[in-house]
């Protein structure tokens, strides 16, 4: 399964009232409609739409502990893990990022598409 651990806690609220839709067309659309947090606000789901080789819609799950934040895909809506998927995940990770410039990412298996969006693994 796809994932990024960032070695840090990030505040979702103050995610939350930073976000913006993301939208990005190239070979595929990368789509980011919402975010949702949780009452707790520690766990936030992004609503996603990838159209590539297929349509899919899908939640990316971020989940914020207290030393680490992890980015991955919400089990419960498990696309298929196309290129574009994966690059969905980064967009995400480079918005919190743009936040949260200090907290470096730690595991993860999409090294190279971090390091194909310019963030430093």
């Amino acid at each position: 399964m796809p994932h990024i651990v960032l070695n840090g806690k990030v505040d979702l609220l103050k995610i939350q009232d930073a976000f913006q839709p993301i939208f990005l067309k190239s070979d595929s659309i990368i789509r980011v409609k919402e975010m949702y947090l949780n009452s707790a606000k520690n766990n936030a789901l992004y609503s996603t739409l990838v159209i590539d080789e297929t349509n899919q819609e899908f939640f990316i799950e971020v989940l914020s502990g207290d030393s680490k934040t992890t980015i991955r895909l919400f089990p419960l809506t498990d696309p298929e893990k196309t290129d574009s998927v994966k690059n969905a995940m980064v967009l995400i990770c480079k918005s919190i990022k743009e936040l949260y410039p200090d907290i470096p990412v730690g595991k993860t298996n999409l090294k190279d598409y971090l390091l194909g969006m310019s963030i430093h693994c």
